[in-house]
């Protein structure tokens, strides 16, 4: 393999990596959810170190659609992942969808070995499963590259690399060269979701 080539790979293993593979403590991630360009809701995901080298991670999802003060939809998703060196040590998560609430409480040997659908460490390419953190259940998947683009960010254009998870639904995930997640967009119920990084 020539030096040119080495480089090539190395700088789209780091692009690919998962953030937490090589970031002491990832920046807040706080997006503005918009239902066919229409305001309708945030997705926070927030970081803090704790003792003995311990990462948490909250991730806190709301989500409604009404007419006025009549609520005809509602989702919320709060959950907190535990990691140490990497490795998950503990979740807990909450799920509301428009009246169905469920509920996964992890730990010890119960932990799963698959990656979180969590979405801010990002996808491998190659994973064909998830542990999905909605249902308490492994999910198939299937995950396309698409390369590089330029994503429109309220802080200017960014260099990210698409990702396409497909599970229950099909996401577009854009993630910076650092891995951090910067962009999401998906249909459901035949309606359009974008996520919008809210300025920093």
């Amino acid at each position: 393999m020539s030096m040119k080539h080495a480089i090539v790979s190395l700088m789209a293993a780091l692009w690919l990596a998962p953030a937490s593979a090589y970031a002491d403590t990832p920046d807040d991630i706080v997006f503005d959810v918009y239902r066919n360009g229409t305001p309708f809701g945030e997705h926070v995901v927030r970081f803090r170190e704790l003792g003995d080298g311990e990462l948490e991670v909250d991730v806190d999802v709301r989500l409604r659609a009404g007419l006025g003060p009549i609520t005809l939809f509602r989702y919320s998703h709060d959950s907190r992942e535990i990691w140490r060196d990497g490795e998950l040590v503990s979740l807990i998560a909450e799920t509301f969808n428009d009246g169905e609430e469920t509920g996964v409480t992890l730990s010890g040997g119960d932990l799963p070995v698959l990656p979180l659908s969590s979405h801010w460490r990002g996808y491998d390419p190659q994973l064909d499963r998830v542990f999905n953190t909605e249902t308490g259940e492994p999910m198939d998947v299937e995950i396309e590259d698409f390369g590089i683009e330029t994503l429109q960010t309220p802080n200017g254009a960014v260099q990210a690399r698409r990702i396409r998870i497909t599970g229950t639904l099909t996401a577009d995930l854009w993630y910076d060269e650092t891995g951090r997640w910067v962009g999401c967009a998906f249909q459901a119920r035949g309606q359009d979701i974008r996520y919008v990084l809210r300025n920093d």
